[in-house]
């Protein structure tokens, strides 16, 4: 048994190998993906009503895709979405835009790492916003957003404006997720797959922390553990793996979405 020996650095290079071969990638198209992390969020609590946008990037640069104003999650499929520019002017589809999606054009102009922003209020992030503290991460599963996390405390109000577009951006800096106060989260991530998941995974932190903070002090775990398994979890495949775990959970009552 020679892995018995073997270095702890060792053995996560073997892993990371073995991921790469053995978890397949999924074959949706990016407008598939989008109204799929529409549908797994509704089943995961992010619905608010018509409250919230999710987006992704289209291939002429300036573009993305949204949601149409007026549907709920839980209704959103590939053709019903919309294809804009930076400005909201609708260039593919039928309906309009929700205009608060103007700071994700802000986002998208400052980071072109970013391929899929999501902005909801699920419950229990909207409950810990309302304190106006940040996101604790102190758990190993929260990893993926440990130092990842950006926080605004000062609400800017509604972000139909410009200003509000240079305020969250620049707030949430080069981070994967900002958690703004009063309002909700915002999740930048490089893949509408790392996207969906870390929204999924925010909302399961907050929960958490509001649970941890009921019972007593929340212990800080130590940053080079955090580092590590924020590193050991945020990839692509295991992010991709996630995604069709979570896919494959939502299509038995989803299965209209995909067309």
């Amino acid at each position: 048994m020679i892995s018995m020996t073997a270095s702890k650095e060792e053995l996560v290079k073997r892993a990371e190998s073995q991921m790469k071969s053995s978890l397949g990638d999924n074959t949706w198209t990016d407008p598939q993906k989008l109204a799929l992390t529409c549908r797994i969020l509704f089943e995961g609590g992010h619905d608010s009503g018509l409250a919230g946008q999710i987006t992704s990037r289209g291939e002429q640069s300036g573009t993305y895709y949204t949601q149409r104003l007026g549907l709920g999650f839980d209704e959103i499929s590939a053709g019903n979405l919309l294809l804009v520019d930076e400005d909201l002017n609708v260039l593919e589809g039928t309906g309009m835009p929700n205009p608060a999606n103007r700071f994700h054009s802000w986002v998208y102009r400052t980071r072109e790492d970013v391929n899929c922003i999501i902005h909801t209020h699920p419950p229990h992030i909207a409950a810990l916003s309302m304190l106006e503290i940040p996101l604790e991460v102190s758990h190993m599963d929260m990893c993926p957003l440990f130092e990842d996390c950006a926080f605004l405390k000062e609400w800017p109000g509604v972000p139909v404006g410009n200003e509000e577009g240079e305020i969250i951006s620049g707030a949430l800096g080069d981070k994967k997720a900002i958690l703004l106060s009063h309002h909700g989260q915002l999740i930048a991530g490089a893949s509408i797959e790392e996207a969906c998941v870390l929204a999924m995974l925010i909302e399961r932190a907050a929960k958490l922390q509001l649970l941890a903070m009921s019972a007593g002090e929340i212990k800080p775990i130590p940053e080079k553990l955090g580092r590590e398994a924020h590193d050991w979890i945020s990839t692509p495949k295991r992010h991709g793996a996630a995604f069709n775990y979570y896919t494959r959970r939502t299509l038995a009552r989803h299965h209209d979405c995909l067309s």
